[in-house]
């Protein structure tokens, strides 16, 4: 599909393209596929993703580095913010604020997580996060504020 193509897409409808795209590894090189996330469901302004931890994600102590998580929620929480929007009109983070809860391990342990939105306007939008391990233990939780990109003239 081209990028033009892709642009006549609401958020909602890109999210759900990339859903049926599964399983990861497929499709479009992205941040995604890099790390091998699932997109578990997609709803207008909630998103679940979830990914296999493994040896590639280890910081110096050997445990998941911090930057995955904080990987996840951006990812969780821009999609869901994203799922909003209308054709044309995109995100970017602005801030990201993660609180790390407990350490994940790298033996293929899945961790999920769960963005929301909590309010959209014309220029901003927020909403929170929350990754979970298979056991239901929070590992971390985050809140976001994303810039939201509108067409000049919009």
């Amino acid at each position: 599909m081209s990028t033009t193509e892709l642009a006549a897409l609401s958020g909602l409808e890109l999210m759900r393209r990339i859903q049926s795209a599964q399983p990861a590894g497929t499709g479009t090189p992205s941040i995604g596929r890099l790390l091998g996330m699932r997109f578990d469901e997609v709803e207008h302004g909630r998103m679940v993703i979830s990914l296999d931890t493994r040896p590639d994600f280890a910081n110096p102590l050997g445990i998941v580095h911090g930057g995955i998580g904080a990987t996840l929620l951006d990812s969780v929480m821009g999609c869901a913010v994203h799922t909003t929007l209308p054709a044309g009109v995109g995100y970017t983070t602005l801030e990201l604020k993660v609180n790390y809860i407990r350490a994940a391990h790298t033996e293929g342990q899945t961790l999920t997580a769960e963005g929301n939105v909590i309010h959209v306007g014309r220029s901003t939008a927020t909403a929170e996060g929350k990754v979970l391990d298979e056991r239901g233990k929070l590992i971390a939780h985050a809140t976001t504020t994303c810039l939201i990109m509108r067409p000049a003239g919009d």
